[in-house]
């Protein structure tokens, strides 16, 4: 049931979105509770979701990154 400190912190970003699966969720858990380190990344991670969420961030709809693109190409 052990996992690579970078599939911990994958599986704890799909957790703030709620896309985490019971067993990865399961793994979790067992491994934050031997890595102080991933503790610290969860509860940092917990606190930029907590706080994108209540700024209630938009992001750029998918004809507007398409033309912000050609600007940027044609600019450089």
């Amino acid at each position: 049931m052990k996992i690579s400190r970078e599939k911990a912190k994958e599986i704890c970003t799909k957790s703030q979105y709620g896309e985490a699966t019971w067993w990865e969720i399961l793994q979790l858990k067992v491994y934050l509770f031997f890595s102080k380190e991933l503790a610290q990344f969860s509860a940092k991670n917990t606190k930029l979701t907590s706080l994108c969420e209540h700024a209630n961030l938009q992001t750029l709809s998918e004809k507007d990154k398409e033309q912000l693109k050609k600007v940027l190409e044609e600019n450089s």
